[in-house]
C-alpha cells in the first residue's frame, strides 16, 4: 500500500499561525518601510521639541514625592490602628500601599502632568471618615501640600492636591485584609472580595493600566503613539472625560486596540491607522481589548443584553479588567459628532503626510473653536477666592455634560452643542473667575419648518437646579449663563487678548446657527441693534466669502463680556468594506428584535463590529498576505462610511427622555425678509425658525 506521502511527494510547509492580540486577528502583519521608519523618527523628534517628555530632574522629583506620600499614608494607618485598640504587633505590621495608574503608570506622562495614585488600606480604615477627614487634615497641615480639594461624591471619590508642586489625584480602597500584604498583587481578582462599588472603581484604575500593558504587542510603540494622540486630542479640544469627550484611559484603550490590529507597525503607521480605522468605526459597536469577563463576583459588567442603560451608550470603550465597564459613558451624541469630525480631520492630514504633502506639525494645528460657530453659551463661574473657585469650578464643570444632554433631549437632538473643555479667565474681574463656552448649531440636514422652535429655557433652568445641589456652597459662589454671538465674545478668550479677523471656511458639518439676544432672559439686548445684511449669490444662496469680508474685528475695548442678568446662583456609520479586511473573523453579532437588542456570544469579526448592537450587518475584516509588499498600500482601508444612525437610535435611546418636563432661558425669533435677517423680542423667548431664515 502506497502512502499519501508517496503519491504527493513532500508536504508543503505549513504557515506559522498568526499571533492574535485581542478579540480578533490582526488587520495587517506588515512592518514599516524605510519611509515609515523615517516618518516615525520625525514624529518622535516633533514630540520632543513640543516638550512632551519630562527631564530626569522632574522624574526624580516625582519618585521622591511618591515616597513621601507612601510614608504619610503608612503613618496614618498606624495611627488609626493604635487608636482603635489593636495590639502592638498589629500596629507594627499595619501599612498602606501606594500604587500608580493612568499616564504615569503607562509611561506617557509629561512635564507638569498629575500622578494618579491609589492608596490601598486595611478593612478597618474607611474612606468616608478616615480618608476624607483624618488623612485630609493630616495633609492640610503639611507645608508641602497646596490646593487640597476633596471630592467625596465623585463617581470615583478622589482627593486632589499638589505636593511640592506635583499635582496628585489620590484615591482610596479598603480591601478585606486586616494587614495589607507588602507584595499585594492588585491584578488578582481576590482584591475585589467583599468590597463596595466605589472601591471596585478605585481599584480598577490600576488593574486596567496593568492589563493594557500586557495586551499590546509592543509597549514602546504603544507609548509613542499614545503620547502623540493625547497631545493631538488636547490641541483639537477633544480631551476631557468630564465634559463628554475622552480622557486618558479612553485614548489609551483606543490606541491599544490599534496596536493589536497592526502589531508590527511603527508609531507613524499606528497614528495614521488610528484615524483610518476610527473614522469608519460603526459606533455604538464597542472597542474591546479582550473578551468581556463574565460575572464572577456579582459585580455588574457591561452587557446591553441585560442592562438597558448600557444600550444608551454612544461610544462604548470597554475596560479589560473585571468587572469590565464602559469607560466612555459620558460621551453624548453631540460630543461624538465633534470627535468624529476631528477623526476625519486627522485622517485627512495623515494622508497628506504619507504623500509627503504635509509635515507632522499640521496634524497638531489648534482647533479654532471661537471661529467655528455663530452662537455660544457662556457659563461664568465666580467665587470669593481661588480656593473656593477651585472647588466650585470642579462642581460646575462636572455638570456641564448634563447641560449638553438636557439641550439634546429638549430639542430632540435638533440643536447640537459643542462644549469646549478649556476654561478661560477674566483677570479684570475683582473676584476669582473662570468661564466655559459651548458652541450651538442646528443639526446639519435638519429640515427647517415654519414656526419651528428651539426652547431651551427648561434645559437651563434644570441645569441651574442641579448646580444648586452643591453641598459645600459658600457665599460668593455664583454662576451666570448667557448667550453670546461670535462678534460679542470677550477678548480674554483669545490668546493675544484681541479678536482676530475670521478667515473661516465652514464645512458642511458646521452650518451657521443664528440667534439674537433678548431682554430679561439670559442676556440683555441692546436697543436698536442691527443684524448683518447678507449678500447673496446669483442663485440666491448666501455668499460666505462676502460675509467674511464684510466682518471686521471689533475694538479690543469693546470686547467685553456681555451683561448677564439672569441664571444667577449662589444666593440659594455602516463600517468598512475593505480589501485587507476580508478575512477577519466575526467576534460578536447582536441579534436584535423589535423590542430588545444585545450582544451575542463572542467569536470573531470586523473592526467596527467586534460586537454589534442593533443588528447591523458588517463587512468582514482580514489580515494581509504575509508575502505581500510591506508598503502603506498593502493594508489600506479602502472603504466608504454610510450613515447608520437611524438603526442605532432604535436600540441606543436616550434614557433621559422620560420624567423630565421642560421648564423655562435662551430664546429667539428669527425673521427673514428680502434677504435681510432681523430679530424681534418676544414676551416668552424661544428659538423659532420662520420660512426663509437660516439657522
Amino acid at each position: 500500500m502506497v502512502s499519501s506521502e508517496g503519491l504527493c511527494g513532500s508536504q508543503p510547509p505549513i504557515a506559522a499561525p498568526v499571533t492574535q492580540y485581542g478579540v480578533t486577528k490582526p488587520i495587517s502583519m506588515a512592518g514599516p518601510t524605510a519611509a515609515d521608519i523615517q516618518r516615525s523618527r520625525d514624529l518622535e523628534k516633533f514630540l520632543v521639541q513640543a516638550g512632551l517628555y519630562e527631564s530626569k530632574e522632574e522624574a526624580s522629583k516625582r519618585e521622591e514625592v511618591l515616597g513621601q506620600i507612601q510614608e504619610i499614608v503608612t503613618n496614618w494607618v498606624k495611627q488609626l490602628t493604635r487608636l482603635r485598640g489593636y495590639t502592638d504587633q498589629m500596629v507594627e505590621d499595619a501599612k498602606a500601599l501606594i500604587f500608580t495608574f493612568g499616564s504615569y503608570r503607562l509611561g506617557v506622562h509629561g512635564p507638569g502632568s498629575d500622578i494618579d495614585t491609589l492608596c490601598v488600606g486595611p478593612s478597618y480604615v474607611s474612606r468616608e471618615e478616615d480618608f476624607f477627614f483624618v488623612l485630609h487634615n493630616i495633609l492640610a497641615e503639611r507645608e508641602e501640600v497646596t490646593e487640597l480639594q476633596p471630592v467625596p461624591d465623585a463617581h470615583v471619590p478622589v482627593m486632589r492636591f499638589k505636593f511640592n508642586g506635583i499635582p496628585i489625584d489620590l484615591l482610596y480602597a479598603s480591601i478585606s485584609h486586616l494587614v495589607v500584604p507588602h507584595d499585594l498583587d492588585i491584578s488578582d481578582i481576590s482584591v475585589l472580595y467583599s468590597v463596595d462599588e466605589p472601591t471596585v472603581r478605585s481599584l480598577n484604575g490600576c488593574r486596567v493600566a496593568d492589563q493594557i500593558l500586557k495586551l499590546v504587542p509592543n509597549v514602546e510603540h504603544f507609548r509613542t503613539t499614545l503620547r502623540c494622540l493625547k497631545f493631538w486630542a488636547k490641541r483639537r479640544g477633544v480631551y476631557s472625560n468630564v465634559t463628554g469627550f475622552l480622557g486618558g484611559v479612553n485614548w489609551a484603550l483606543l490606541v491599544a486596540r490599534i496596536c493589536q490590529l497592526y502589531p508590527n507597525a511603527a508609531p507613524s503607521m499606528l497614528v495614521s491607522r488610528f484615524f483610518r480605522v476610527f473614522t469608519q468605526w460603526r459606533w455604538p459597536n464597542p472597542v474591546m481589548l479582550c473578551a468581556i469577563d463574565e460575572d464572577r463576583l456579582g459585580f455588574s459588567v457591561w452587557d446591553p443584553r441585560k442592562n438597558p442603560r448600557d444600550r444608551t451608550h454612544h461610544m462604548p470603550i470597554i475596560t479589560p479588567a473585571y468587572p469590565c465597564m464602559n469607560s466612555s459613558y459620558n460621551v453624548s451624541t453631540s460630543t461624538l459628532r465633534v470627535m468624529m469630525e476631528q477623526f476625519q480631520y486627522g485622517n485627512n492630514v495623515c494622508e497628506k503626510i504619507e504623500l509627503n504633502k504635509a509635515k507632522w506639525s499640521a496634524l497638531f494645528d489648534p482647533y479654532l473653536f471661537f471661529q467655528s460657530y455663530t452662537n455660544y453659551l457662556q457659563v461664568d463661574i465666580l467665587a470669593a477666592d481661588a480656593d473656593d473657585l477651585r472647588s466650585w469650578k470642579g462642581w460646575v464643570e462636572s455638570r456641564l455634560r448634563q447641560l449638553t444632554l438636557m439641550i439634546e433631549r429638549d430639542t430632540y437632538g435638533k440643536l447640537q452643542c459643542h462644549p469646549y473643555p478649556q476654561d478661560y479667565v477674566d483677570a479684570s474681574k475683582p473676584c476669582a473667575h473662570c468661564a466655559f463656552f459651548m458652541g450651538l448649531q442646528r443639526k446639519h440636514g435638519e429640515i427647517v419648518q415654519e414656526g419651528q422652535q428651539f426652547d431651551i429655557r427648561g434645559s437651563i433652568d434644570e441645569f441651574r437646579h442641579s448646580i444648586n445641589m452643591y453641598m459645600f456652597w459658600k457665599p460668593g459662589m455664583e454662576i451666570y449663563v448667557s448667550h453670546v454671538r461670535r462678534k460679542q465674545l470677550p477678548a480674554y478668550v483669545y490668546p493675544d487678548g484681541c479678536k482676530r479677523s475670521r478667515n473661516l471656511h465652514l464645512t458642511p458639518e458646521q452650518p451657521s446657527y443664528n440667534m439674537s439676544r433678548n431682554n430679561g432672559v439670559a442676556y440683555q439686548a441692546e436697543s436698536g441693534e442691527k443684524c448683518l445684511k447678507r449678500k447673496k449669490d446669483p442663485d440666491g444662496e448666501d455668499s460666505e466669502q462676502s460675509r467674511l469680508d464684510k466682518r471686521r474685528s471689533p475694538d479690543r475695548n469693546q470686547s467685553v463680556s456681555p451683561e448677564i442678568i439672569s441664571c444667577k446662583l449662589g444666593s440659594t456609520c455602516t463600517g468598512c468594506s475593505t480589501s485587507d479586511l476580508d478575512e477577519m473573523n466575526r467576534f460578536a453579532e447582536v441579534n436584535t428584535s423589535s423590542n430588545s437588542s444585545g450582544i451575542s456570544s463572542c467569536s470573531h469579526e470586523d473592526i467596527g463590529n467586534e460586537s454589534t448592537a442593533g443588528g447591523s450587518e458588517g463587512s468582514n475584516v482580514g489580515d494581509d498576505n504575509p508575502s505581500s509588499s510591506q508598503s502603506d498600500s498593502s493594508d489600506d482601508l479602502k472603504s466608504s462610511v454610510e450613515d447608520d444612525h437611524a438603526d442605532q437610535n432604535k436600540v441606543f435611546q436616550d434614557g433621559l427622555l422620560k420624567d423630565l418636563e421642560p421648564k423655562t432661558v435662551v430664546g429667539v425669533v428669527l425673521k427673514s425678509m428680502n434677504g435681510v435677517v432681523d430679530s424681534e423680542s418676544v414676551q416668552n423667548p424661544v428659538i423659532r425658525v420662520t420660512q426663509g431664515s437660516q439657522v
